[in-house]
């Protein structure tokens, strides 16, 4: 009892840090991701790199966990989302798969599907500068055509008690979902380019790539102090049931042989006045 509520104490503390640099992060994530959604609709399939439609045959999956364990279902339900993708989605074609966190690592590596690299120091220096030649490797191999499709697996992070999985498409780069409004839609495109499109192209669309990455990682790291905290809470609670239950049956039975003694001696004492 006394390690789980250490450990629940150490996660919330660590909680608030990532719960703050994930809150930070994903406004300027999102917004950033709004401009390059709307910027790669104003493209030709044959101008970007990141853009390219192609028929889906080989797909990575780029599966984030946590390093460590004793944080209830966690892991398990970001590898259970994944092998359930795999299996039904994606049934019929090549999955490749990198991972970060020691848990996706251990279990892809018993697996049949190719393990492309794994990154789990991440984790130990978790900033942009650390993500982002992870990130840029990645575009490169789908520049180079040699995945057709990448999907980021992880816990997105809503409070300390809920975790969503998620499945967010990486690669290529989707346009903006039809909004219902028209005009609204149209005012969102409408773009200046200024010094010109393909500098622009160039430059935001790697690097929102890469925040997306980063902000990927903060949204499980932070979902995984988390679960931990909330699983260690449990683990208390649990372990203070237990003591209790463990006093009352002790004291029954110490009750019991006092008992028993005091009628041991009770009927001597009759059987010598008899």
């Amino acid at each position: 009892m006394q390690i789980t509520s250490a450990m629940k104490m150490v996660s919330a503390a660590k909680l608030k840090r990532a719960q703050d640099a994930i809150i930070q992060m994903r406004p300027y994530a999102i917004k950033l991701r709004e401009i390059l959604e709307n910027l790669s609709s104003s493209l030709d399939n044959s101008e970007g790199a990141f853009t390219k439609q192609r028929e889906v045959k080989n797909i990575l999956l780029v599966v984030i966990t946590s390093n460590r364990g004793l944080c209830g279902g966690f892991n398990a339900n970001i590898i259970k989302k994944a092998s359930l993708l795999i299996r039904e989605e994606y049934k019929g074609c090549n999955i490749n798969v990198i991972t970060i966190g020691k848990k996706a690592t251990d279990f892809f590596k018993k697996s049949t599907f190719k393990l492309v690299s794994s990154h789990n120091e991440l984790y130990d220096a978790l900033n942009y500068a650390n993500v982002a030649p992870v990130a840029e490797k990645i575009m490169q191999d789908f520049a180079a055509g040699t995945y057709d499709k990448i999907e980021l697996l992880y816990n997105q992070f809503k409070n300390a008690a809920v975790q969503l999985p998620q499945n967010e498409q990486f690669l290529p780069v989707l346009p903006p979902a039809p909004a219902a409004n028209t005009s609204k839609k149209a005012a969102s495109t409408d773009y200046i380019f200024e010094p010109g499109k393909a500098e622009i192209v160039q430059d935001i669309i790697p690097r929102s790539l890469k925040t997306q990455l980063y902000k990927a990682l903060l949204d499980s790291q932070a979902s995984e102090h988390g679960a931990r905290m909330t699983a260690m809470h449990k683990a208390t609670d649990n372990a203070k049931e237990m003591i209790r239950v463990l006093k009352l049956n002790y004291n029954k039975a110490r009750q019991a042989a006092i008992t028993g003694e005091i009628l041991e001696i009770v009927g001597g004492s009759e059987a010598l006045n008899a």
